[in-house]
């Protein structure tokens, strides 16, 4: 049974975990192609309209990879987690039927009049199309988060005799307390994701002396929305978040943050340190007094429970792994918030352009971005772990006992095949877009 519950959570972690390359990008790539479309008919500068264009064609190809990969997860709830989709089906099924008819196919059929239809149309109902693709692609995000929420923070249900969860007050899912700044932080998290792309592109037309006016515009309009979205990932989204643990999933809390033993006059933020789960401590620990108490209550000696003051089988299942997780994202935030003020900076002393050494930084932390991400959705799944819905419904108790651990590892290497494929693909078309550049400026 170890073996078949491992396996059904691996195949499922490769398959969101490759399919959440993608929609990271397309949901903050959105908000910035309207922006690049709006101030095309506010200034009339061709620019701008090349950029909204380029950028979309981009969109397109990572929203095409969305779907294909998407999919292969929704069969996952009806054949390796069959249980769980039975007995939750009747509240999480309605979230995510409306994020397929709502939000997909808002933002699939937009998308095709914004890449086909700008003569057809006209400028202002492009625009309208480009911001009805953002919104499609926003709704998304709150439909799958509403689902996420409701597993974190269950609401507005009954759980019935035969174990079946059924809603009791559709409302409640939508003003769940833990849904909005999961929603936030997400979202933003996409834009840092979608600003570090458009600057890098910018940065390599520069360096490599080719489409200059766009790599600048690209590269300005990048860092400006990468140092907004860096900040606001952290706070107020991110605190937000964070108190959120703190007060609904406690045990976690004191996981992700390294913390083994109560500490009764306030607890240290931990900076550095491995945790070491033989001896319940932290090694090589580096950390700062009393720190982690006052973001978390606004009060220095406020006491925070740690690990010790929880049964084993309240505690995430892999303590090593959501530390490492949540650090890693915290680190990397903090990276972006220094690269792009260092950025803003220069772009205000109007040198930036020249700054090769800070060009080629931005350029090659394109990846980084993603990993945070990707960790901060570990951070949250790990986090809930062993539970599917928090504190009701465990992991064990969803998985499909008719399905074989065989099974389950057999299909996940024929992804793992296949996702490599797919990755190629979409490297070489975006490579190719970007290489061949929007098309070139009338003088």
């Amino acid at each position: 049974m170890e073996d078949l519950i491992f396996y059904d959570r691996l195949q499922f972690a490769f398959t969101i975990t490759f399919h959440y390359i993608f929609p990271q990008l397309t949901m903050g790539l959105s908000l910035m192609i309207v922006y690049f479309k709006w101030k095309f008919l506010r200034t009339n500068i061709q620019k701008y309209n090349d950029a909204a264009i380029f950028f979309m064609k981009i969109f397109a190809i990572n929203f095409t990879m969305g779907v294909v990969t998407g999919i292969p997860m929704e069969f996952q709830f009806g054949t390796n987690w069959a249980k769980f989709s039975e007995l939750t089906g009747g509240i999480i099924g309605q979230t995510l039927a409306m994020e397929g008819l709502f939000s997909f196919f808002l933002e699939s059929s937009f998308l095709a009049l914004f890449i086909f239809g700008e003569k057809l149309m006209g400028q202002k109902l492009h625009l309208l199309t480009g911001f009805l693709v953002f919104l499609g692609s926003w709704a998304s995000g709150w439909f799958i988060l509403a689902t996420n929420a409701w597993m974190q923070h269950p609401v507005g249900h009954e759980i019935l005799e035969n174990g079946k969860f059924v809603l009791q007050n559709f409302s409640a899912l939508f003003s769940n307390p833990w849904l909005l700044p999961a929603f936030l932080h997400n979202q933003f998290a996409s834009v840092v994701t979608s600003s570090f792309v458009v600057a890098s592109i910018g940065a390599f037309y520069i360096l490599r002396n080719k489409n200059l006016e766009h790599g600048k515009l690209f590269l300005k309009t990048g860092v400006i929305f990468g140092l907004i979205a860096s900040l606001l990932v952290a706070f107020p989204t991110g605190d937000w978040n964070a108190k959120n643990v703190a007060k609904y999933q406690p045990a976690s809390f004191a996981a992700m943050e390294g913390i083994f033993e109560t500490e009764n006059a306030g607890a240290e933020i931990v900076l550095i340190g491995q945790p070491n789960m033989v001896e319940k401590k932290l090694d090589n620990k580096i950390a700062v007094p009393n720190i982690l108490s006052f973001l978390t209550y606004q009060d220095w000696n406020k006491q925070i429970a740690g690990m010790d003051k929880f049964k084993k089988e309240e505690l995430p299942d892999n303590i090593p792994a959501l530390y490492y997780s949540y650090h890693i994202m915290v680190g990397l935030g903090t990276i972006f918030i220094g690269v792009m003020l260092l950025a803003i900076f220069f772009l205000w002393r109007k040198k930036l352009y020249t700054m090769k050494p800070l060009l080629w930084a931005i350029m090659f932390l394109v990846p980084f971005p993603y990993i945070a991400n990707l960790t901060g959705w570990y951070v949250a799944e790990l986090g809930r772990q062993p539970y599917l819905v928090y504190g009701l419904l465990k992991t064990s108790e969803g998985i499909s006992p008719t399905v074989s651990s065989g099974n389950t590892l057999f299909t996940l290497l024929g992804f793992v095949g296949l996702y490599m494929l797919l990755g190629l693909l979409f490297l070489i078309l975006v490579g190719k877009t970007i290489y061949q550049g929007p098309k070139p400026l009338k003088h």
